[in-house]
């Protein structure tokens, strides 16, 4: 390239750049009409899909209606649950735990797919979408999905709630884990460019370097994920983002387990809600990990990047909320199994009723 500069006249290299130049704006523009083009056949596939299934309970509804003894479905074909899935804490394997079993439980599993993964929905698309959880019927029983925030439907008038179920991690462990993911990827979609590809730079020497991808400020996003759709909850180091964090953690969620004890917090979920969860223990255990997800090329951090990482006043208050969690789903978990020969049972019903009356 070097002797091609020697040797080209001046107003040639100036045509030859404009030339590459006219030629990589062109090329931009048509990845973007691409990206544009995916995504609007993304978003009529995903139509086609809907009315496909809404036909198909319109039927189901009809033929249910007019034999003779068939009760419309209510109970717990009526229920909804959310997983308002953090990034990077085994969301994906658990995830493909509720597809595997969707067709054999019965239940339809959604995918809410928000624009460049926004975790805060506008005011107009929170009542789409509580709207859509509350009324659509025929996606009951649904498992909805996504990294979108908690959404209090209270605020919406709504009587029965969805279920609001969720998994949290270390928090340095899922920030290394995102660091190495947008740079390599994982094992689950292996050819797909991420983000930061091409970049090398590990963990280590970013936090050496005191880089924007590995800061202190990276860590807050567990706190907000739980806190919710409110100002505070996005300012980083806020107090009042983390007691209101903590509040809903326990006030409007009914289990909230942790990456490191995954296989546990499968286990209760399949004792608490068999409807959605009937066989996952089983699937978890020897199944063939067709559902579970590795970072590629994570290297752990060393016991320096940890320290300088816990100087700081976000992950004092990440960990306190982490610790948190974990206390609470030990306290859970303490209540519903037993540990025996170093395998863990859960327990039966271990409460009936007596003194019914009146007797007639």
């Amino acid at each position: 390239m070097g002797l091609l500069r020697v040797m080209m006249p001046p107003k040639l290299q100036l045509l030859a750049l404009l030339a590459f130049a006219v030629a990589m704006f062109f090329l931009e523009n048509q990845i973007q009409k691409l990206e544009e083009s995916k995504g609007k056949l993304e978003r009529a596939i995903a139509r086609h899909e809907v009315r496909e299934i809404e036909q198909r309970h319109t039927q189901d509804g009809l033929r249910e209606r007019d034999s003779p003894g068939v009760a419309l479905s209510g109970g717990e074909d009526d229920i909804v649950i959310i997983y308002n899935r953090v990034p990077k804490t085994a969301s994906t394997s658990f995830t493909n735990i509720a597809y595997d079993l969707c067709g054999k439980n019965h239940y339809h599993v959604l995918h809410i797919n928000t624009t460049k993964n926004n975790p805060v929905m506008s005011i107009q698309d929170q009542v789409r979408f509580v709207k859509n959880v509350t009324e659509w019927r025929e996606m009951k029983p649904a498992f909805y999905h996504g990294h979108v925030s908690f959404l209090d439907f209270t605020k919406f008038g709504v009587k029965r709630k969805p279920i609001y179920i969720n998994v949290i991690r270390d928090p340095i462990e899922r920030l290394v884990s995102y660091y190495y993911f947008l740079r390599f990827g994982d094992d689950y979609r292996p050819g797909l460019r991420r983000r930061k590809q091409g970049d090398k730079k590990t963990f280590d020497e970013c936090v050496s370097a005191v880089g924007s991808d590995c800061a202190p400020e990276k860590l807050w996003l567990q706190i907000p994920f739980f806190c919710g759709h409110y100002s505070e909850c996005w300012n980083v180091g806020s107090q009042w983002a983390l007691e209101q964090a903590k509040y809903n953690l326990v006030n409007e969620y009914m289990l909230v387990g942790l990456t490191e004890e995954l296989e546990d917090f499968v286990m209760m979920l399949e004792a608490a809600l068999p409807r959605f969860f009937k066989g996952a223990t089983e699937l978890y255990k020897t199944g063939k990990k067709s559902h579970l997800r590795k970072t590629s090329e994570k290297k752990p951090p060393t016991k320096e990047s940890i320290a300088r990482l816990q100087q700081s006043a976000i992950w004092k208050m990440e960990n306190e909320f982490y610790e948190f969690a974990l206390e609470q789903f030990q306290f859970v978990r303490a209540h519903a199994v037993r540990e025996k020969d170093g395998e863990l049972y859960l327990l039966a019903q271990n409460f009936f009723y007596e003194k019914i009356y009146p007797k007639n």
